[in-house]
């Protein structure tokens, strides 16, 4: 449903970035500055038992050279669940982190980018009874493409290569996670603003 959303952006922003008319180029050239993010709603249910996830994750990036990005990220995602029997999970995540990319044809339509971020994340879990907090961070690695539409707006999907994770519970222990690959469903699409 995520993936769908996107989509669906990407297309609409297709159509308004041909009716623009701008004097700039398509590509990136130092000194630019972009905005992009994705946002996602999934909605399943299965009997009784519901279970909605929102997610919102607003970036900001800045050419500090021909090839190379520098950024800002923020992150919300609220899920809620509901079992059937009247018990009820609501999770809510919010993240911040940074992020440097080198482009490898930068002021080309089309462009291959390395990503690499580092990520704080924040989750309270409430479970009716009391909750939970959990504190983390994140580190990855992964490659990207950028598409520009127009000479404004791009597409751009990433997908994380090797990440690694950790996450420190209020109660209880920590968990460490490390993941290396290239799953083609985990891809993330996104709508990018030059300025």
């Amino acid at each position: 449903m995520k993936k769908l959303m996107l989509t669906a952006l990407a297309v609409v922003s297709f159509v308004f970035a041909n009716a623009q008319d701008s004097g700039t180029s398509e590509g990136f050239a130092n000194g630019d500055i972009f905005i992009s993010g994705s946002f996602g709603y999934d909605s399943s249910s299965t009997g009784d038992a519901k279970d909605n996830t929102f997610e919102v994750s607003p970036r900001v990036g800045y050419f500090v050279a021909e090839n190379i990005a520098i950024g800002a990220r923020l992150g919300y995602t609220t899920r809620s669940q509901e079992n059937g029997a009247g018990g009820e999970v609501d999770t809510n995540t919010f993240n911040v982190g940074g992020f440097g990319r080198y482009y490898f044809t930068p002021a080309s339509k089309f462009s291959i980018f390395g990503e690499f971020g580092l990520d704080y994340f924040s989750s309270k879990v409430d479970v009716g009874a009391g909750d939970a907090t959990t504190d983390g961070f994140g580190v990855g690695v992964g490659p990207g493409v950028s598409y520009f539409l127009g000479s404004n707006f791009a597409i751009e999907a990433f997908w994380g290569a090797l990440a690694y994770a950790s996450s420190n519970p209020e109660q209880g222990e920590s968990t460490d996670n490390f993941s290396i690959g290239l799953d083609l469903n985990d891809i993330n699409l996104g709508l990018v603003y030059k300025f």
